[in-house]
């Protein structure tokens, strides 16, 4: 019996990653002034009754911008639709309709919510943030035409 389990374990030892294979990963983030830029164009297009927010790419508010009309539940809609936007890599309004019947169990994580008006923020088809707006007169087309806005505002540093 020790035999086979001293084979299993030199099998194991084996197959496992040595230390000197071990590799840091790189990647792309928001800096506040990219995700202070995306929110105060999208705030110049969408106007004062429109909340913004940005998040990194690990889901964290970046900036969240209010506009001086904005209704106080306007901020956290924003801020769920761009973690939502971040998170699933796809704008919500898109990921709502794909939850209404096919996994709509994931309408019951934590912070994401089934409302259009957020959108992923890419490097190519890297998703490094976030933006999402809530109280866009006409609604969550206005707040993606802002959203998209915002993005397209620091486009040239998104490559």
């Amino acid at each position: 019996m020790s035999i086979r389990v001293a084979i299993l374990a030199a099998a194991i030892l084996a197959g496992a990653p040595h230390p000197s294979h071990a590799q840091l990963i790189t990647h792309r983030d928001l800096s506040l002034k990219m995700a202070l830029a995306i929110a105060q164009s999208a705030l110049e297009v969408c106007g004062d009754t429109t909340s913004i927010a940005v998040v990194d790419r690990a889901g964290r508010v970046r900036v969240l911008l209010e506009g001086d009309n904005a209704s106080p539940h306007n901020a956290e809609l924003a801020r769920r639709k761009a973690y939502t936007a971040r998170t699933f890599r796809t704008p919500s309004a898109e990921w709502a309709k794909r939850t209404e019947t096919a996994n709509a169990g994931q309408r019951e994580l934590t912070d994401v919510i089934p409302l259009g008006g957020g959108m992923p923020i890419k490097v190519g088809e890297d998703t490094v943030g976030g933006v999402g707006l809530s109280g866009a007169v006409g609604g969550q087309p206005m707040e993606e035409k802002c959203a998209n806005a915002g993005i397209a505002s620091v486009a040239q540093h998104l490559k």
